[in-house]
């Protein structure tokens, strides 16, 4: 990702709130951003970043990414067989 400015959406700020209660921190996100387990290609351009939570669950991030920056569209957990 490159140093790139991450700015977080409304609705990303909401999710994360609401995250917390599992673990999630703002820290948690970057760092998988910038080192994702692995990088799937979304709707509308978007990418989806995932990373480990436990060793059930998974972390994804809804992302867009321009030239100089990138947007958290959202944040959700999923079950880790679901998605690998």
């Amino acid at each position: 990702m490159n140093n790139k400015k991450v700015v977080f959406t409304l609705h990303a700020e909401d999710k994360l709130k609401r995250l917390m209660k599992i673990g999630v921190t703002k820290e948690k996100v970057l760092k998988i951003i910038e080192n994702p387990v692995k990088v799937v290609n979304g709707y509308y351009g978007r990418k989806i970043a995932q990373g480990l939570l436990s060793e059930d669950l998974i972390l994804r991030i809804v992302y867009e990414e321009s030239e100089g920056k990138i947007v958290v569209v959202t944040i959700y957990p999923g079950e880790r067989r679901r998605y690998e």
